[in-house]
């Protein structure tokens, strides 16, 4: 199941970027950090990334691509006592390979809405990875240089998610 969603998303992609009226493209290359949020808080602290994505020009406010990269959330300690013995447990980290179909829109020159959906490849032992999504809000510091801060959900039998900033460079 999980090849014939990623085998979609970019048999979908193709056909975009084959039917677009391609004028511009772009390659995109950065750095996150965030925080773990809900379930992911739990047995995470911090989390850093590499994101790495591909975008076709669809029109003047519209584009379509690839997104991938990389994210290790950091495990936690967490110490619980019962009674007069105090136990402390210490997470592993989480990494994950995102592996997406790409969107983003264009109401100005400076900002732009978008979201990244597909699959996240679990890295660590343990992690089988899941559903990925990822909505991002970016803002164009120069012609070369994005700030964003976006929110990375990946699920499987539990919703893992962290609220990130992140900075891309166009190449």
């Amino acid at each position: 199941m999980k090849n014939i969603i990623t085998t979609s998303i970019f048999f979908l992609l193709v056909t975009f970027a084959m039917h677009a009226q391609v004028d511009r493209s772009s390659f995109k290359v950065g750095l996150n950090a965030g925080i773990p949020v809900g379930d992911a808080a739990d047995v995470s602290s911090f989390s850093i990334g590499l994101d790495v994505n591909y975008h076709w020009g669809v029109s003047e406010l519209f584009d379509v691509g690839l997104a991938t990269g990389f994210i290790n959330a950091f495990g936690d300690t967490d110490t619980s006592s019962v009674g007069p013995v105090t136990v402390q447990t210490e997470f592993e980290d989480f990494q994950f390979l995102p592996v997406a179909a790409s969107v983003r829109i264009y109401p100005t020159y400076h900002f732009k809405f978008g979201v990244d959906a597909g699959y996240a490849v679990g890295i660590s032992d343990g992690m089988e990875g899941g559903l990925y999504y990822r909505p991002i809000v970016g803002y164009n510091i120069t012609g070369n240089t994005e700030l964003n801060v976006s929110y990375m959900v990946v699920e499987d039998n539990i919703s893992f998610s962290v609220a990130t900033v992140g900075i891309l460079f166009l190449f």
